[in-house]
């Protein structure tokens, strides 16, 4: 959608004769619906002016196009200024401006990010105005049909009317980024560089370009799709076997029957290591060759972004971004918006979207209705908060109410011990989920270790993880985030062994379980759920202890920063057998879903001693347990 679209003649006309900002803003009501903010209009007055002062020179075509505030569709990114031609050879051309209002900016030590005051607001990081303007670029040239197929050459490009020279937005580790997309800055000759930087790619006006753009149909370019398949051929780590194989197939035929009148949805339930993740990243990459528009969507940030790095290759960010979402981001999604989502870890699907959890009406059914086909990958025992409602009965609920035809499937457990679920069976009885004939793992088929000293639990991490950085150690949310306000501050201290981590909730983010040094924090339930390991050790906290009967759950024990039971106290004045049985549950699928993250071992260290002692209890093999007894009663 473009907000205002005018030849560059009718534009500075508008801005010198009516006020560009009043223009513009009644167009965005007849567009969108409602008033366009203050903030906005504060925008438009400014920097437009500045715009019609760089489009009066006479080289610049009349009839070039003008658009303003160009939505990309199906993400909440909006373009700028974009002017439209063609150049000296014929071919169509567009060159993208971001326009910015900054009269200062700060260094960031990440890449591609500035600091500045943005929206009028607080300074904060954000995207390097040139960064943005080559990544729309890259949108643009990955899924809208009429730029790709028509050849259409984009020149992205930043204006910061506002912005000296001199300042941290201009300083060399930016310039990978203003190499693709120059940046112009305060000041007659930069007004001087950029009108020739449009002349050097607009010598003839072409205002239908912007139109065919617009309504430019979304789908994914050949050349995305063939590179996306090339990635994944001859990957060990994308191999499907088994049911594996077969809930693809399945799920292929059903996004592929699906239409408005014949909406699809496929439930895949399924374990840890049963390979969910593995067969919806395959589907997405087969899904987007078939030129179908589709998401992988997930409610946890860390497998998302996880996968989006394992697939980037020599694409662009944020080309390979816009095939990921969150869960929150369908709100307002049309009806049948997508030919397919397939949405990962939907057990973790909350009700509500948005920052303070008030927007949206529930996540399940705002996905279901926003595509033809919707597939779910999900496991009821690895709900790990009170918010979570993306329980197999729900999925199915919401599925039926908004008329779709239900198909659902297995993945049968691939776990890590040589093709055995005896682990998780038997970690099921141990964490008191449920009642099994539990037999322990054996060491040759999957080595679980109880330590004494959390420090030798983590050495012997580390030692694994030097040969392919594919171990971990994870604990129990028990200890606050004290490094989040003091870089310097230990989180996890156990003082009685010496030992003393950070959280990596912050420093990695959500690359956390790849990140190369990240092995000297200590991950939680947040930042690995969904992903896989080699081993893991594990920090039980002191939200589980051995009572008479097996583990007790503790919810008083974990962090006030924890936000994953938050609210439960007042829900225990409400009703507090059920949310005790609630609270309970998420701490032991927490623990459950921390002590599966490791595909051959998982090493363990307990605060409650007596915790640790049940578990050396309960790795005994029967069969020794029947020795032992024997030589107790031989006189």
């Amino acid at each position: 959608m473009i907000v205002y679209q005018a030849s560059k003649s009718e534009f500075v006309r508008d801005t010198d004769d009516l006020g560009i900002e009043y223009r513009i803003a009644q167009a965005y009501l007849q567009r969108c619906g409602r008033y366009a903010p203050d903030a906005e209009m504060r925008a438009w007055r400014h920097s437009l002016r500045h715009m019609a002062d760089v489009l009066r020179d006479e080289g610049i075509p009349v009839d070039a196009g003008v658009a303003v505030e160009f939505g990309i569709p199906q993400t909440s990114k909006r373009i700028d200024f974009l002017l439209s031609g063609r150049g000296a050879d014929d071919r169509p051309r567009v060159v993208i401006i971001e326009l910015k209002q900054w009269s200062e900016s700060k260094l960031s030590d990440k890449d591609g990010i500035v600091i500045a005051s943005r929206g009028g607001g607080t300074e904060r990081e954000g995207t390097h105005p040139s960064y943005q303007a080559w990544s729309y670029a890259a949108l643009l040239e990955g899924f809208n049909e009429a730029v790709y197929q028509d050849d259409v050459q984009l020149s992205p490009c930043a204006y910061l009317h506002n912005h000296g020279p001199g300042g941290a937005v201009d300083d060399d580790r930016y310039v990978p980024y203003t190499l693709k997309a120059p940046l112009f800055l305060k000041g007659r000759p930069e007004l001087e560089r950029l009108q020739a930087f449009i002349r050097q790619h607009i010598c003839k006006g072409d205002i239908d370009l912007l139109y065919r753009i617009e309504n430019g149909r979304i789908r994914p370019s050949k050349m995305l799709a063939d590179s996306l398949s090339s990635m994944l051929k001859g990957n060990r780590e994308f191999v499907l076997i088994d049911d594996q194989k077969l809930v693809y197939e399945t799920a292929l035929a059903k996004a592929r029957k699906a239409s408005p009148g014949a909406k699809q949805v496929v439930i895949v339930e399924g374990g840890p290591g049963t390979g969910k993740s593995v067969v919806a990243v395959n589907l997405l990459v087969a899904l987007t060759g078939e030129g179908l528009l589709g998401k992988y969507v997930s409610k946890n940030a860390a497998p998302r972004t996880v996968y989006q790095q394992r697939l980037q290759g020599g694409f662009r960010r944020s080309v390979i971004d816009n095939l990921f979402a969150g869960s929150g981001g369908f709100i307002n999604a049309p009806h049948d918006t997508y030919d397919v989502l397939i949405v990962d870890e939907a057990h973790r699907l909350n009700e509500k979207s948005g920052l303070y959890g008030n927007l949206g009406e529930n996540q399940v059914k705002e996905l279901i209705g926003a595509a033809k086909c919707t597939v779910l990958f999900v496991d009821d025992d690895q709900t790990v908060t009170l918010s979570d409602v993306g329980e197999t009965a729900e999925l199915e609920r919401w599925a039926t109410m908004l008329g779709a035809e239900v198909t659902r499937m297995q993945l049968a457990s691939q776990f890590r011990c040589n093709g055995s679920d005896g682990y998780l069976t038997w970690l099921d009885d141990v964490l008191g989920i449920r009642s099994t004939a539990a037999i322990p793992p054996r060491p040759e088929e999957f080595d679980f270790r109880v330590f004494d000293s959390p420090t030798a639990m983590h050495a012997a991490v580390e030692e694994l993880n030097r040969k392919n950085n594919k171990s971990r150690v994870v604990a129990g949310y028990c200890w606050d985030w004290a490094s989040k306000r003091n870089p310097d501050a230990d989180d996890i201290v156990i003082p009685e062994y010496g030992y003393a981590r950070q959280w990596n909730l912050g420093r990695d983010g959500s690359l956390w379980i790849v990140a190369p040094d990240s092995i000297e924090q200590v991950g939680c339930i947040h930042t690995c759920q969904g992903l896989e390991l080699e081993y893991v050790g594990v920090i039980i906290g002191a939200d589980l202890v051995a009572g008479e009967a097996g583990p007790v759950p503790d919810a008083k024990q974990r962090s006030k920063m924890d936000r994953s039971i938050r609210g439960w106290k007042k829900m225990m004045k409400q009703d507090p057998v059920v949310t005790t049985e609630r609270v309970n549950r998420i701490i032991r699928n927490t623990y459950r879903t921390l002590m599966t993250r490791g595909m051959k071992g998982c090493f363990v260290y307990c605060v409650d001693p007596a915790m640790a002692d049940y578990l050396r209890r309960r790795l005994v093999q029967p069969g020794e347990l029947q020795e032992s007894a024997s030589a107790a009663m031989d006189p």
